[in-house]
């Protein structure tokens, strides 16, 4: 999901839509909590996307390090992305057991981006097959320069020109994975979310799933609406922009902020 420019400190603080779900998921956490003190507060969290987010890992270091929030609800042996989010998950809990104020509000950063784009159906997209299939079948950690990850090969000029048109180019991966999300941010940036409402039952299924496998079952409620094959059948219509607004942008709001409750409960901060 598109978190600005990660050049600066303030990149998406305007359309960034991890900050925009962030923000409005850390004040749906303060209807939820009696202390609003156990957890830390927004601009803590927010100081750690962008520019301190997990996207500037792929300016600063190229292929090294990075992320891979990718994830194939379907796949039962997909596990790569939930092992991550386990991983912040059980780390928030660490934290906020001990009360470490800045660690917590990195851990809940880092667990709320990975459980947007993990969410996000541009990210169910089979994108390192396909990006491994125009760099000749040389994986993705083969872009170990600037120069490699951007600019893909070819055996001739004119099968390098090609593939870098099938990345680049209308409808390429990249392009088409960017604008997606791009069209997100700012479908969202100026709603407020409202009607939000976290029950009592989702934190149940929470408490009774476990992180990894309450998120593979939200994400395959998300996959089946079939958002991102429509988006680069037709382009952006009527009907995608209210499934962002009245289902997708919802849902990511309500799963980071579930995320984070359930971390206080599992901390003992907070009773279930």
């Amino acid at each position: 999901m598109y978190s600005g420019s990660t050049l600066t400190r303030m990149s998406g603080r305007v359309l960034g839509a991890h900050q925009k779900i962030d923000r409005i998921a850390r004040k749906q956490l303060s209807m939820l909590l009696t202390n609003d003190d156990l957890f830390p507060a927004s601009g803590k969290i927010l100081h750690f996307e962008g520019k301190n987010g997990p996207d500037a890992i792929k300016r600063k270091s190229p292929a090294k390090d990075e992320p891979w929030h990718y994830f194939n609800p379907f796949d039962d042996d997909d596990n790569q992305l939930l092992e991550l989010i386990t991983h912040h998950y059980e780390q928030l809990i660490i934290e906020l057991k001990a009360g470490n104020n800045e660690r917590s509000a990195f851990e809940a950063a880092w667990l709320a981006h990975a459980l947007v784009d993990g969410l996000t159906p541009a990210h169910h997209y089979p994108y390192e097959e396909k990006l491994t299939e125009l760099r000749g079948g040389a994986g993705i950690e083969t872009r170990t320069t600037i120069r490699a990850k951007w600019i893909l090969p070819g055996e001739t000029r004119g099968e390098q020109l090609k593939n870098n048109w099938k990345m680049w180019g209308a409808k390429g991966l990249f392009m088409t994975h960017g604008m997606f999300e791009m069209g997100i941010a700012t479908i969202i940036a100026p709603l407020s979310f409202g009607e939000l409402s976290i029950k009592d039952d989702d934190i149940v299924q929470l408490q009774h799933k476990g992180i990894a496998e309450w998120f593979r079952h939200i994400a395959r409620e998300i996959a089946v609406l079939n958002m991102y094959e429509n988006y680069y059948q037709k382009g952006w219509t009527p009907k995608l922009a209210w499934q962002v607004r009245h289902k997708l942008g919802p849902e990511l709001i309500k799963t980071v902020a579930l995320a984070w409750y359930g971390a206080l409960i599992d901390a003992k901060l907070v009773e279930a």
